[in-house]
């Protein structure tokens, strides 16, 4: 059975590195974007089971990426789980979002939601 591939897109690069080794750990393929790579081409190009991706990236907006990705036909069911600081749930899941993680979270909490949106395909 072939791995299972994250795609993250996370600007903070202590936080990429540590849920690259967490995810790398739990068994997961991770392929990390730079701040300011495109999401949506990525997705496109990795065709990820999961893309973790970050409300605030450093000059992007996780809405408007989420916004382009669901409005994409060939990517439009790509599966994502927004992360933030904030706790602005409601909004994520409004934007399409199939999961949410309020930063801080703990490892636990993003492997089981990890799990959780990938048998809901």
């Amino acid at each position: 059975m072939a791995k299972v591939k994250i795609l993250l897109a996370e600007d903070d690069v202590t936080m990429v590195s540590l849920l690259t080794t967490l995810l790398k750990m739990e068994g997961f393929t991770v392929v990390a974007l730079q701040a300011d790579d495109d999401v949506p081409a990525a997705v496109r190009k990795e065709s990820p089971d999961v893309l973790l991706l970050d409300v605030h990236l450093l000059h992007q907006s996780g809405f408007d990426i989420l916004d382009t990705i669901r409005n994409s036909g060939d990517i439009s069911r790509a599966r994502v789980v927004m992360s933030s600081g904030s706790n602005v749930r409601d909004e994520c899941m409004y934007h399409g979002a199939n999961g949410f993680l309020q930063k801080p979270y703990m490892p636990d909490e993003l492997i089981k939601i990890l799990k959780q949106t990938i048998k809901s395909a």
